[in-house]
């Protein structure tokens, strides 16, 4: 394995859960997000996502490594219009559930999760907006930083093996979700399984990249809705004790 590849993936392994697990904590210990602080955390999340890919694309572009080699092409298009379609469905079926659970507040994870929904999620109009350029921004720069570099990585750099390339990529994506506990990290590691398996059977990042980004815009838009009406019941419930 080249040099600057295994540092991209220790970075990857350790430095960027462990930035996001910080981040992460901060935020729960801010009693309440102003415009500006979300405002900030999204300019922050496009910066770092962006100058990670690009360096990732500049040192696999040193190595004479194709942007087809690491997912970005379409050679099926009637194949990949399908999967994507039915990726898509089943990510928006999951992430509805999610939500409802969510919206719920059962306590524990849940209700971290909740937390972070409620100070992290756009407020208003002009919040949305760059918010939707964070989605588009996280799609496809995860995809390519763990569907694209981190499997072919793994699946020809070490063990020569496209179970290796799935469950690797799988492993770093989870611990980059580390924040959300061992059940997030387990529900991440089964989506980025899933995800890989595609990137893998249709050789493209397109379908793994909609589906992304139909997962975070979901939880985006509908998320502060649900969980101000879950508020509501919660607050008419106490009242009528």
């Amino acid at each position: 394995m080249h040099w600057d590849f295994a540092l991209i993936l220790l970075f990857l392994a350790t430095v960027a859960p462990w930035l996001g697990r910080r981040r992460i904590r901060r935020l729960i210990q801010t009693p309440q997000t102003t415009k500006q602080d979300r405002l900030l955390l999204y300019a922050s999340t496009i910066a770092f996502q962006w100058v990670a890919a690009g360096l990732i694309l500049w040192r696999t572009g040193a190595h004479r490594i194709s942007l087809a080699s690491l997912g970005f092409q379409i050679p099926s298009r009637g194949t990949i219009a399908l999967v994507s379609i039915l990726l898509a469905a089943l990510v928006l079926i999951n992430q509805l559930v999610s939500l409802h659970r969510i919206s719920r507040g059962d306590g524990g994870q849940q209700g971290i999760l909740q937390e972070l929904a409620r100070k992290v999620f756009p407020q208003d109009f002009g919040e949305r907006l760059v918010f939707l350029v964070v989605v588009i921004t996280v799609s496809l720069c995860e995809e390519a930083i763990y569907r694209g570099f981190a499997e072919y990585v793994f699946r020809n750099s070490l063990w020569d093996s496209v179970l290796a390339g799935v469950l690797g990529s799988a492993a770093l994506f989870a611990v980059a979700h580390a924040y959300q506990g061992k059940k997030g990290v387990a529900a991440t590691f089964v989506v980025g399984a899933l995800f890989s398996l595609v990137r893998t059977c249709t050789d493209s990042l397109l379908p793994s990249i909609l589906a992304h980004f139909l997962a975070d815009l979901t939880a985006g838009i509908l998320a502060p809705s649900r969980l101000q009406f879950s508020r509501s019941v919660a607050e008419r419930q106490e009242i009528a004790r």
